[in-house]
């Protein structure tokens, strides 16, 4: 061997020792980085002698980072159902919660059996009031938050459907980039971590799998069979609502679906083209869930109200009037009954607080003059009402007959059911995901093992350098002889 080829030999293991410990150091620097790939050098022997750099080598595992995607939309979806399953629930409250529907509705009822044993007592008639007032609240306040969490969902659908066109516009854009790179010979490994970081926000909200292309590019698909990047970028179109009231329904056309590239796309859980994450829970929310607890509530109240409103209990009603509980102030109506938990109102004959007076609860809605103090009858007719098993004419509870307080027994079991199930798919899907993600990790940067290589590139940084340093030392014995 010469020494020209030794030196020459030499200076390509410098260079090659120097890339080495640049990517060592931009791998231990990334350690903890989203999405970051553990990059290596790739070297091969030099036809002239010495070592050639390759290129940058982006080490990642495509089916476990496929699995751990579609493990994030779906933790994303169980999580949002689950939160408003929850919510909804935390709205009506547990029987053992003493400000409960359930409590109320038994507080209610206790309160007609009090003032039936003393009905000249007016502050026990008072009570009465109180109490169906205090029902109502909660009634309506449970169905402000159904309301409430639809409208939250119209807003959160919104701004993930701008989060979505960005990100697959961004993911368009570096998959051009990379190819550019590659086809003038660089490197494209933050490229390649940057386009992954969008990939996964992108699984958040819809479920994608992710498929290669030609010259570094890729093409996402949702699992629902949406065509969402294959060269160009997909347009998902929505119109968002201020406010969502129980009378705006999807098919009812008051609420928007959403348009993929001019074209309208199913949002229903069974078949939706972007279902499976967090666009598709919030989708849910707004058209199933929550159109489902507010009929099940209606419902309920429906049932309330009627027990009240039959002249068979109060003599003084006729036919078509209000009974203690009303909608909105007026009789109830069957044509009118979506909303009707967020208006029910107790009579204002008989109370206080709107003009009216706690003795027509004793006496009757329509009466004009105090009867007798003494008389029960109707206040145990009413405490029995609550009682009575009858058939509800809407919802889905069934072909049986009820009591009040079975009714709501029946709705809040089915609730705490179905939030029951949700959290246990949450549960799921959380552990699926972390397990992937500890997998990921493992296959991540390791730390001691890149110091290790460190240390290995020093000494044969080391060695090049010496191998300079004693050709340069024969190089001027020669000049000096």
């Amino acid at each position: 061997m010469t020494i020209s080829s030794a030196l020459s030999n030499a200076m390509t293991g410098l260079r090659a020792a120097g890339t080495n410990s640049e990517t060592i150091s931009a791998n231990i620097a990334n350690a903890m980085t989203p999405g970051y790939g553990v990059r290596t050098v790739s070297l091969s022997s030099s036809q002239i002698g010495g070592v050639s750099v390759d290129g940058i080598v982006r080490n990642v595992n495509p089916a476990l980072l496929a699995d751990r995607s579609l493990a994030q939309s779906a933790l994303s979806n169980a999580t949002d159902r689950t939160t408003f399953l929850r919510g909804y629930e935390d709205a009506l409250g547990t029987p053992d919660n003493p400000n409960s529907l359930s409590s109320r509705i038994a507080e209610f009822e206790s309160s007609l059996i009090t003032a039936s044993s003393r009905p000249d007592a007016p502050e026990r008639l008072e009570v009465v009031v109180d109490a169906a007032r205090d029902l109502t609240q909660l009634i309506s306040s449970a169905s402000r938050k159904i309301q409430e969490s639809r409208s939250e969902a119209d807003r959160n659908i919104n701004l993930q459907v701008n989060q979505l066109n960005t990100a697959l516009a961004g993911v368009k854009e570096l998959n051009q980039q990379i190819t550019r790179t590659q086809t003038l010979g660089g490197d494209t490994s933050a490229l390649q971590d940057s386009r992954q970081a969008l990939v996964e926000e992108i699984s958040e909200i819809v479920s994608v799998r992710q498929i290669p292309r030609d010259r570094g590019q890729i093409a996402l698909y949702s699992t629902g069979g949406a065509i969402l990047l294959d060269g160009g970028a997909a347009e998902v179109e929505f119109s968002a609502m201020n406010q969502v009231t129980p009378f705006m329904t999807l098919s009812g056309g008051q609420l928007s679906g959403l348009t993929l590239n001019g074209y309208e796309i199913r949002t229903d859980s069974m078949r939706g083209a972007l279902g499976g994450g967090s666009l598709g829970a919030q989708f849910e929310i707004r058209d199933e869930f929550g159109v489902d607890a507010q009929t099940q509530l209606d419902a309920f109240t429906r049932d309330l109200i009627e027990r009240f409103q039959d002249p068979a209990v109060d003599a003084t009603l006729a036919v078509g009037d209000a009974g203690l509980f009303t909608d909105a102030g007026i009789a109830f109506d069957p044509l009118n009954e979506v909303g009707l938990s967020e208006r029910v109102a107790v009579n204002a004959a008989v109370d206080e607080k709107q003009g009216g007076e706690a003795w027509r609860v004793r006496d009757g809605i329509n009466a004009i003059v105090q009867g007798d103090v003494g008389d029960s009858r109707l206040l145990q007719t009413l405490s029995s009402t609550m009682t009575a098993k009858r058939a509800p004419l809407s919802g889905s509870f069934g072909s049986g007959a009820f009591s009040s307080s079975n009714l709501l027994a029946t709705l809040t079991s089915k609730l705490g059911a179905d939030r029951a199930q949700a959290e246990q798919g949450q549960t799921f899907a959380s552990t699926q995901f972390n397990e992937l993600t500890q997998l990921v990790l493992a296959d991540g940067v390791d730390t001691d093992q890149e110091l290790q290589r460190l240390l290995l590139v020093e000494q044969a940084y080391a060695a090049n350098a010496r191998m300079i340093s004693a050709a340069d030392e024969m190089m001027q014995t020669i000049l000096r002889i």
